[in-house]
């Protein structure tokens, strides 16, 4: 089997690159990367900056435009399809004709990613999204993942997933986010797991397992997702499923396996590891500023009242001003050197002066190369860009397992 790869939703390629370190002969034929209501897509042109563009079936370039108005029959052939989309609301709104299949809330991305799977019917998948995916929503737990899970079992794949800080395994930051391995039961991979217990996939010798070792599992929690073949068996799930989803699990032929789990730890980088020293003046904070960050990062108590007129007390505790050099990072949003809470604020190691944290240092905390962004966009949207990313390191660790993997396939 080809090692190539089609990325969708792919930022400024950290799935690319990270498989790309690994140079063991991965070739992505395609990538996708659009943000809506931007009149130049920075994140694209970064891509595009490194790794050039990817033309159609059509012999035609789309990368940089909406996925949805794609036709996904012209993306290149792949054996894995990667991305990292956005959590939203999965809810299935209703179906259409059959000849459209579901339509859930308009933009959710998921359902390109389902549209593309039918088209190019790849052997294996992996995605990334945020922890709180397995929760969502509120009012009813599990309920989006569930959809996700009855998508890909209804095609023909089984899933491994785990929700992964990326500090407990060598990396600069403090960022949890759920990792989605999905396989066709057809490969050989699929037939192999087939018949194997959950429990020694989930803490032996499953995908996951393998590229973020656990030292132990908690008690397995066992689900269905009841009848899932059917776009109306999907508006079903939609409706009607709850489950409590755990930061490990397995799923086949629509039994769901879950559990907690304790991550092995292996040694972080250190805040202090990547820090530079005696930056530029526009980083460090002005003495008129400190009161304001002090405030933002302090503990609060606020007294608020809903629209409807119920008064509470909104409070939240204090952030760390500043941040220590001896722990990795916090998670980094999108929002970084803006003046908010959750903004980094560092001591430099040079002059011992408070200021934000540079570029270069919000490229290091992702695990990209210095100035991977230093493409020409502006410096809030590398920050911006950087939020937004995922750590390449943690694909690197799966993509070795997954080369494993695929050398088995014919």
């Amino acid at each position: 089997m080809q090692k190539t790869i089609c990325e969708l939703f792919a930022g400024v390629g950290g799935f690319r690159l990270g498989m790309e370190r690994l140079n063991t002969g991965w070739q992505t034929t395609w990538f996708s990367q659009w943000e809506p209501d931007k009149t130049t897509q920075w994140a694209h042109d970064c891509y595009v900056a490194h790794f050039g563009d990817s033309l159609d079936l059509r012999g035609e370039y789309h990368t940089g435009e909406d996925i949805a108005k794609m036709d996904k029959e012209s993306i290149p052939d792949h054996s894995l399809l990667c991305g990292g989309f956005p959590c939203q609301d999965y809810s299935v709104a209703h179906t259409l004709a059959s000849s459209h299949g579901i339509e859930g809330k308009k933009g959710v991305l998921w359902w390109q990613i389902r549209d593309t799977i039918i088209a190019k019917n790849p052997a294996f998948c992996l995605f990334e999204n945020v922890d709180r995916l397995l929760k969502s929503p509120a009012n009813q737990r599990g309920r989006d993942f569930g959809i996700i899970l009855a998508c890909l079992a209804s095609l023909g794949y089984s899933v491994e997933w785990r929700v992964v800080n990326a500090a407990q395994y060598g990396a600069a930051q403090r960022r949890r986010r759920t990792f989605i391995f999905a396989y066709r039961n057809d490969t050989v991979y699929g037939q192999q797991m087939n018949g194997v217990a959950p429990d020694i996939i989930i803490s032996q010798n499953g995908l996951m397992v393998q590229a973020f070792p656990l030292t132990e599992i908690g008690d397995i929690r066992e689900g269905d997702l009841g009848p899932y073949e059917t776009d109306e068996d999907i508006v079903n799930i939609s409706d009607k499923f709850v489950f409590t989803f755990e930061k490990a699990g397995y799923m086949h032929e629509g039994k769901i396996y879950s559990c907690d789990a304790k991550e092995e730890e292996i040694a972080p980088v250190l805040l202090r590891d990547i820090l530079q020293e005696n930056v530029d003046e526009e980083f460090y904070i002005t003495e008129d500023k400190k009161p304001k960050w002090v405030y933002l990062k302090g503990a609060k108590k606020i007294p608020r009242k809903t629209k409807d007129g119920h008064e509470y007390m909104f409070s939240e505790g204090p952030v760390a001003f500043p941040d220590p050099w001896d722990r990795p990072g916090r998670t980094m949003l999108t929002s970084e050197s803006t003046l908010n809470r959750s903004t980094h604020v560092v001591t430099d190691p040079g002059t011992g002066r408070l200021r934000l944290l540079t570029p270069i240092e919000a490229e290091r905390l992702q695990g990209f190369e210095d100035n991977w962004t230093n493409s020409g966009m502006p410096k809030r949207m590398r920050y911006f860009c950087m939020g937004n990313a995922l750590v390449v390191p943690m694909i690197t660790r799966m993509g070795a397992i997954l080369d494993d993997i695929i050398a088995n396939e014919p």
